[in-house]
């Protein structure tokens, strides 16, 4: 009998499980993807692009797909995928994993102010600095348009969504960055204050060192709670023994 695992992707985790995957005798991996990088990274196996109509339109596919497990390998942030996802196997009656890379964890030497929204780590900044380095993607920009006395360096892959604050600078670019790279960054931009969302995983915590060890702090928002009942593996091969298949 085959095997037909979705994987909703667009992590370097959801890539991983692909590869895990894909080229198994009697497995078929389909990755899906929501669509909003232009151009995402090469994927082993099939690779679906664009949503699937909420919870029932999901629900439908994986009947007529013949789906037999579902991986969210999302990123920690998409909790209404993730909460779909769960909603949408439920009712096919398919199992679902949820895979999420462990969040970062402060040091003793690290300043860190924590927050729970976009908004809240907004109201965090004036006391701590002018000049905002913040890497929280393209979206929900909208959170700082309008503190029009700060300064910031706003980096993301694709450009961001207005409105923005008056006073940004864009800096369009993909890691993963050496600490070597992000210290040097922070120190051309004469940064005051890093703002990031505890993605988690090694690709995009060089920044987080770098602002260590210039003494600069940094707000990091929580990632939002998992559906009720739900809990998460750590790595791709924690997903593969969740679905009873060993690592290659």
């Amino acid at each position: 009998m085959s095997l037909h695992v979705l994987v909703l992707g667009g992590t370097t985790e959801a890539r991983r499980l692909a590869a895990g995957l894909a080229g198994r005798p009697g497995v078929r991996v389909t990755t899906s993807l929501a669509g909003r990088v232009s151009r995402p990274g090469a994927l082993e196996g099939d690779v679906r692009v664009g949503g699937f109509g909420g919870v029932d339109g999901l629900a439908r596919w994986l009947r007529e797909q013949r789906v037999d497990a579902v991986v969210d390998a999302t990123h920690p942030f998409a909790a209404r995928i993730t909460e779909n996802a769960v909603r949408a196997a439920a009712a096919a009656g398919v199992p679902a994993v949820v895979l999420r890379r462990p969040g970062w964890r402060p040091g003793p030497d690290d300043r860190w102010h924590h927050a729970d929204s976009l908004a809240e780590a907004a109201a965090l900044l004036p006391p701590l600095g002018r000049r905002v380095f913040l890497t929280t993607g393209r979206l929900g920009l909208a959170a700082f348009a309008d503190l029009a006395e700060l300064h910031f360096l706003v980096r993301s892959v694709e450009a961001p969504e207005p409105p923005l604050p008056p006073d940004t600078e864009v800096l369009l670019a993909r890691g993963p960055f050496t600490v070597d790279e992000e210290r040097t960054l922070l120190r051309a931009h004469r940064v005051d204050v890093l703002v990031t969302k505890d993605s988690g995983g090694e690709a995009t915590a060089a920044k987080l060192t770098a602002a260590r060890a210039l003494g600069l702090p940094v707000v990091v928002v929580r990632r939002p709670p998992l559906p009720d009942g739900v809990t998460a593996v750590p790595d791709a091969t924690s997903a593969l023994a969740r679905l009873g298949l060993r690592a290659p």
